[in-house]
């Protein structure tokens, strides 16, 4: 590890193979924490290369816990956070959203490192049960349309650097790699970012594979569709641009999708958009994250997705997907 940290900090970048190396040497756990925080740093003050990503990403998905749902399509919308924008959990909310259609997700997530509230904190706040044993998740899958993936029970390298990353309470490279090493590899998946220069990354990383995918990034700073300005989508082939007119909703105020101050109020806000009792801000901006899900999955108009999404959200039907999920011990 010094040798690798002594190239690193003299301005180098890894090779695929490298990276790949580096990263199963990091997730053996035998790395002190001063090195592993070294490690890490490197990231924060440059993004990864194309092949260092890659190579990382491989790394990831071979050492995870293997997760197979046979020829089912699932779904997954994650962000990299670290937007500094303190908002509720639109993309978790969104999941259950298009769970409440029909959707099959398989949502990958964890506690929060720079933010208040990650998906996994206000998951288990409200108690649902983490799992990463095949029969569980299939009876998760088959009977609440949905599946939660607490990132630490499938992968070993975000394990052992849990308490670096707790300790540093920054983003860190394995922000950027939650949203790609999904264990059971979804056929489809939501990316949001913060960073342009990221998404940008994440389309290069991901454009040779079998991923059905769209990249999100909101021209102000937010790593989803928020509705307080422009969205940039990055498609395999394409970058466009949305205006919150453009996509059918009004624009909202970044203070109407603030979330709260703890945990507790974090789910609080979570339950009540779920029982129909959120904003017309909140619930817009859940409708239009799930609805471009949907949109992407399905394959249809976003406009016939944001009825569907919209339709699952205010009749309950993404509630009692939640609910089932929670029964499920």
């Amino acid at each position: 590890m010094k040798k690798l940290l002594q190239y690193l900090f003299t301005g180098n970048s890894l090779s695929q193979q490298e990276a790949y190396i580096a990263l199963k040497d990091i997730a053996s756990g035998n790395q002190n924490d001063a090195q592993v925080a070294a490690f890490l740093a490197v990231y924060n003050m440059r993004i990864p290369t194309t092949h260092e990503l890659i190579g990382f990403r491989n790394a990831m998905l071979d050492l995870c816990v293997p997760i197979k749902f046979n020829k089912i399509k699932t779904l997954d919308i994650v962000g990299t956070g670290g937007d500094g924008k303190d908002t509720f959990n639109i993309s978790t909310l969104a999941s259950f959203v298009c769970a409440g259609a029909g959707v099959k997700v398989t949502k990958h997530g964890n506690y929060a490192v720079s933010s208040i509230s990650g998906s996994s904190n206000v998951l288990e706040h409200l108690g649902v049960s983490f799992a990463n044993k095949q029969e569980k998740l299939n009876e998760q899958l088959e009977v609440a349309n949905i599946t939660f993936l607490h990132a630490p029970l499938f992968h070993p390298a975000m394990k052992n650097v849990a308490s670096v990353r707790q300790q540093l309470q920054l983003k860190t490279i394995f922000n950027l790699l939650g949203p790609i090493v999904n264990p059971c590899k979804p056929s489809s998946v939501i990316i949001g970012v913060h960073n342009e220069l990221v998404g940008k990354l994440y389309k290069e990383v991901l454009k040779d594979t079998d991923t059905n995918f769209e990249i999100v990034h909101a021209l102000d700073g937010y790593d989803e569709i928020s509705l307080t300005g422009d969205t940039k989508i990055f498609t395999k082939n394409a970058v466009r641009i949305y205006q919150p007119k453009g996509l059918g909703f009004n624009a909202v105020k970044p203070e109407t999708i603030h979330g709260g101050k703890t945990i507790a109020s974090n789910a609080k806000i979570f339950l009540d958009i779920l029982k129909g009792k959120g904003t017309e801000a909140q619930n817009n901006v859940v409708i239009a994250n799930a609805a471009l899900a949907i949109s992407l999955h399905e394959e249809n108009s976003f406009y016939a997705a944001t009825q569907i999404a919209k339709q699952s959200l205010m009749s309950g039907k993404a509630l009692k997907s939640f609910e089932a999920l929670k029964a499920i011990k």
